[in-house]
């Protein structure tokens, strides 16, 4: 079992029902799951830039990366509905929990001049968001084989009902948000 599912259930879990009241703890917010997605808009003339996505994709979460087509079609992009566009991964359960070890404790100290990511990208509904510029701070990605830098997004979804509750389960977590203004 991953550790850091031990610490949620032995720490973070009493640490939530005592901040938040909760009297029962299924009402504690969780983790649901961790989306990754790589938007490849230039795959609409080249489908090999989509293969490499989606390689790098499942190298980072370590399993299969499924590819998304648009839903509808956008003149000016010359995209049309169907098309390939871009790459995702959705990762539940141990593998989510694994990921969030790696990110937390590797990827974000990779980063060039971190300070702490923002607190500001939460949906309204507990969920957050975040981007990143380049697919090489995961220590899996080797260098000479990429052959083009991509950002990509993640997206933690969690059971919480609003945003401060999702921040606290995520700051418990061992997520570094930024110092200062909420």
């Amino acid at each position: 079992m991953a550790r850091l599912k031990i610490q949620y259930q032995k720490e973070i879990i009493p640490a939530l029902m005592k901040e938040f009241s909760y009297n029962n703890i299924m009402q504690v917010p969780h983790l649901k799951k961790v989306v990754l997605n790589i938007g490849a808009g230039e795959a609409t003339t080249n489908a090999k830039i989509l293969e490499a996505a989606q390689r790098d994709l499942t190298t980072i979460a370590g399993q299969h990366a499924v590819i998304t087509k648009s839903k509808k079609s956008i003149s000016a992009f010359k995209l049309r509905e169907g098309q390939p566009i871009g790459t995702m991964v959705t990762m539940r359960g141990q593998r989510m929990y694994d990921f969030m070890e790696r990110f937390i404790g590797s990827v974000l100290p990779r980063i060039r001049d971190f300070q702490g990511i923002p607190r500001t990208s939460f949906d309204g509904r507990g969920n957050y968001h975040m981007g990143l510029k380049e697919q090489l701070v995961f220590p899996e990605i080797e260098y000479d084989k990429i052959d083009k830098i991509r950002g990509l997004e993640i997206s933690f979804v969690t059971s919480a009902r609003n945003d401060q509750e999702a921040l606290r389960l995520l700051e418990l977590m061992g997520m570094p948000f930024q110092k200062g203004v909420d």
